[in-house]
């Protein structure tokens, strides 16, 4: 239609990516707070600018458009400066889970090609045991001073680059389809894939989590969970800056501190998963501390117990809580359950997001009738661009054009969706699809029970067998017997636990879901 010359102008004046949302924040809004970390505070104009250096220092260190760039770190300020920098240089951001170990973060970086790899000073030392395990490690290393933990020879302080002399703009060839972003799975089931997200991904998911999420620019967000996971980052964080809301992080998710921060700071919204909102509940603090601010709640990971969300809005009456459902290979946030449907559609995963349709299939990709179970399917622009260096999973998790989830659900009535199970964790019990889900809601209900794990065991008469795993409240009296007379009240015979097991605490990765992998292996044909 138009010449060559014409057409790539007109596709420069209307490309929109991630690196331009702080840039026009800083135009926008320069003196407003952005960020908040352990008492430093930069607004808006003050964070563009240290990321226009450090994406600067980032360039002249030897960084070219599209090379990966691994960063290894607990939350901080720096990680913050360092993600935005990345992408604004035309690299690609390429973080790692601070929980891996050697091995694990060897293959992560070897299989991603990464450039260069910015370390917390504390895990330098894991990377350089990884490096060993390598063929080509990256050569540009940095570390963020965090502990003051010596790293090894040769490696840069990432810390000065933030003041590198050059603060000017920095601008790359790179398109909104390009990608800007790593994100590796946890790998439950084999080694970590590398979902690739672009710029449409993400601009297109931050929309959803805007619209459906009811989330302005006067919100005051605190984020706990860790950055290197997309629920914390790019439902929360980015979405925040994208507004030009103010963020206020916290290195870990310690409930102490949390509560402490939401009373100082005057915090409006906060992002947790279902097993960090229990442990506020539980936090002594919690009846102490003024939370009357925060107004808005957010879950996701795993669906709410019914009896923690009552809970929820009976003690804290001014919140409106909603619930994201999805998954790292949807930029993340795929389905929404809106405040007003939080009791009304309990255990729902609610509608599909503004950008996104969903389906519910059989094994042939053909709709289910509704309150029957399939896999759960999505179409979407926030849907990957696919999985790095890896084509035949790209193409088998994009059959006949639909994202495939793994993850099993059913519509309602109403075309609410709900969330049965992963396909790997449906407990095939004597012939007979138990949901793990069901199992844990009823174990829930239980008013001595603080979290329960259901999965499958292996058993010489059901093939399979339920399994719990339960921690009681703390302090309340909790029997094995008491908990099968209430299973025995509530459950068909085959969806009852054969056998349950109390414990104090469950397993967790850093994002707060339960490592149900490692419960398997701990009791997998146990007596």
């Amino acid at each position: 239609m138009f010449g060559h010359e014409t057409q790539a102008l007109m596709n420069t004046a209307r490309n929109r990516k991630v690196d331009d949302i702080l840039r026009l924040q800083a135009r926008r809004s320069p003196g407003k707070l952005a960020l908040i970390y352990e008492g430093q505070r930069d607004t808006y104009r003050e964070l563009d600018r240290l990321v226009n250096r450090t994406a600067n220092a980032l360039r002249a260190a030897g960084v070219a458009e599209g090379d990966r760039v691994a960063v290894f770190s607990h939350n901080n300020r720096a990680f913050v400066i360092l993600r935005l920098a990345i992408i604004r240089a035309g690299a690609v951001f390429t973080p790692v889970n601070f929980m891996l170990n050697a091995g694990e973060v060897a293959y992560i970086l070897q299989h991603s090609g990464a450039r260069a790899v910015i370390a917390e000073d504390a895990l330098c030392g894991v990377c350089e045991e990884a490096f060993g395990q390598m063929e080509a490690p990256p050569q540009l290393r940095a570390y963020i001073h965090h502990e003051g933990t010596a790293p090894p020879s040769g490696w840069l302080a990432a810390d000065d680059w933030f003041g590198h002399a050059d603060d000017a703009p920095v601008t790359s060839g790179r398109g909104e389809d390009d990608p800007v972003q790593i994100m590796y799975t946890s790998g439950t089931e084999s080694r970590p894939k590398g979902a690739l997200l672009s710029s449409r991904c993400l601009m297109a998911q931050y929309v959803s989590c805007i619209v459906d999420g009811g989330m302005e620019a006067d919100d005051v967000e605190l984020h706990c969970l860790p950055l290197y996971h997309c629920a914390q980052l790019d439902c929360f964080l980015s979405v925040d800056f994208y507004l030009g809301a103010t963020s206020i992080l916290l290195r870990a998710p310690d409930p102490g501190k949390i509560l402490e921060t939401i009373e100082s700071e005057r915090v409006t919204k906060l992002f947790c998963p279902p097993t960090v909102w229990i442990s506020l509940l539980r936090h002594p603090d919690f009846d102490k501390r003024d939370l009357s601010s925060l107004v808005k709640g957010y879950y996701g990971a795993s669906i709410m117990p019914t009896a923690v969300i009552e809970e929820l809005l009976q003690r804290l009456p001014g919140l409106r809580l909603w619930n994201f459902y999805g998954q790292t290979e949807m930029a993340p946030m795929a389905t929404v359950l809106k405040p007003q449907d939080q009791l009304r559609k309990l255990g729902s995963a609610g509608v599909p997001a503004v950008n996104v349709e969903t389906r519910v299939v059989d094994d042939d990709d053909n709709d289910v009738p509704v309150g029957e179970v399939g896999e759960i399917v999505h179409r979407s622009p926030q849907a990957m661009l696919g999985y790095f260096e890896d084509e035949a999973k790209t193409a088998e998790a994009f059959r006949n054009g639909w994202f495939h989830s793994g993850d099993l659900g059913r519509f309602d009535e109403d075309g609410y969706l709900y969330v049965v199970d992963r396909k790997k964790d449906m407990i095939k019990s004597g012939g007979e699809n138990v949901a793990s889900r069901e199992v844990e809601e009823t174990l829930f209900a239980h008013p001595q029970v603080a979290e329960a794990a259901v999965f499958g065991i292996p058993d010489e008469r059901w093939i399979e067998a339920v399994m719990a795993v339960v921690v009681p409240r703390p302090g309340e009296p909790l029997t094995v017997e008491a908990l099968n007379e209430h299973c025995r009240e509530r459950l068909a015979g085959y969806k009852r636990p054969k056998r349950i097991v109390l414990i104090d605490a469950l397993p967790k990765n850093a994002s707060g879901k339960i490592l149900k992998r490692e419960l398997r292996t701990r009791f997998d044909g146990a007596e």
